[in-house]
């Protein structure tokens, strides 16, 4: 018959020692931890465990043993208990505490510092893989056979043609703000009429192709990354490679050839979008009719103001293309990668366009375009 488990602290002249007896088991664990935690307060550090008379051990009763004293000063134990106290010492050894995450300025400098070194690297994958893009057009550009005029089709719909109404809208609904915000500001100088130049300019020069440029980036530049990264995660890639095939020229060359043509276009589309949108403004509530707007507007916009928004919008494709395809590659396997790194590709597309935008409006002041 099996006997409960017991703890008694014995007094010797070799020192004090926890004598324990019977079966150290679950079913006797409730009063065998009261007895441990009466005992854990009249027992001294390293005081030495007797187990000679134990009966039956489970991992419950091995966990309140060690409790006792460590695994080193628990005595009498056959080669089965020591293996199984041996084994809960070491699960329990390696059970570390969670700690608490630093939220001081050490930790905010370490995360700004991963940030940083996490930016390098991708600017730095970004170039490589520019040119490895790069090189892939060139070998293939005079070989017609290598040529997908199928997919190049199919894409440059999917990223041109199904894209004209949301950049329209987008940029017919900016010019009039523009407008509705000049002729407030220009009012109070009596300078009304001056609402043309600044609609033609921002337009022609700012507001067209970077707008589209950002609406691409969330919309194309995103698909590009999911399509991709979902061939990946599906192993459709390794296949592609398994047929001999290059992925960057079956996948990558005709999405980045459809938005380099796609978006030049669209640019030009919402041009015009947010002219006609601040000249219908100017109509209905400045009492500037669309023909002195038409009349004013061909005699001040230089035709320089048009060729350096144009000048932008084939960068901006390439740039959005390839982080789209390059953030697609990075996926893992899994939704959640795919989901990261769509988000990843939009964020970065958008902040690239409007980094070279800038740039490229630095450069242009300068040499007095």
């Amino acid at each position: 018959m099996s006997a409960a488990g017991t703890a008694t602290l014995q007094h010797g002249n070799a020192g004090d020692v926890v004598a324990v007896s019977g079966d150290w088991t679950l079913a006797a664990a409730p009063a065998l931890a009261i007895a441990v935690a009466a005992l854990q307060r009249r027992v001294a550090v390293g005081t030495r465990v007797d187990a000679s008379r134990l009966g039956r051990l489970d991992t419950a009763g091995a966990r309140l043993l060690l409790d006792l004293g460590d695994a080193t000063s628990i005595d009498g134990l056959d080669a089965n208990h020591r293996a199984l106290v041996d084994a809960v010492a070491g699960a329990g050894a390696e059970a570390k505490p969670a700690t608490p995450r630093d939220t001081g300025l050490v930790a905010l400098l370490a995360r700004t510092g991963a940030a940083t070194e996490q930016v390098a690297r991708d600017a730095w994958q970004l170039l490589g893989f520019i040119g490895l893009v790069l090189a892939t057009l060139a070998r293939c550009i005079f070989d017609p056979r290598r040529w997908r005029v199928t997919s190049l089709a199919f894409h440059l719909e999917q990223t041109g043609l199904d894209a004209v109404p949301i950049v329209v809208l987008l940029n017919f609904l900016v010019g009039a703000v523009v407008a509705f915000l000049g002729a407030t500001v220009l009012k109070d100088f009596g300078a009304t009429i001056f609402t043309v130049e600044l609609i033609g300019y921002s337009f022609l020069r700012e507001f067209g192709v970077l707008l589209t440029a950002i609406l691409i980036a969330g919309r194309s530049g995103s698909a590009f990354t999911a399509q991709i990264g979902s061939m990946k995660s599906r192993e459709e890639i390794d296949a592609i490679r398994t047929l001999g095939l290059d992925p960057i020229e079956v996948l990558v060359l005709p999405r980045l050839l459809a938005l380099l043509i796609a978006l030049p276009a669209l640019a030009f589309l919402a041009m015009l979008a947010g002219i006609v949108g601040g000249a219908a403004v100017c109509a209905l509530s400045m009492d500037i009719s669309p023909t002195m707007f038409v009349t004013r507007f061909h005699d001040l916009a230089a035709t320089r103001h048009f060729w350096v928004g144009m000048s932008k919008a084939p960068i901006f494709a390439f740039l959005i293309a390839s982080i789209g395809c390059l953030e697609g590659f990075k996926v893992s396997g899994s939704a959640e990668s795919v989901g990261t790194h769509t988000t990843s590709s939009v964020v970065q597309s958008i902040f690239v366009a409007i980094l070279v935008d800038a740039l490229a409006a630095i450069f242009y002041m300068e040499i007095d375009v």
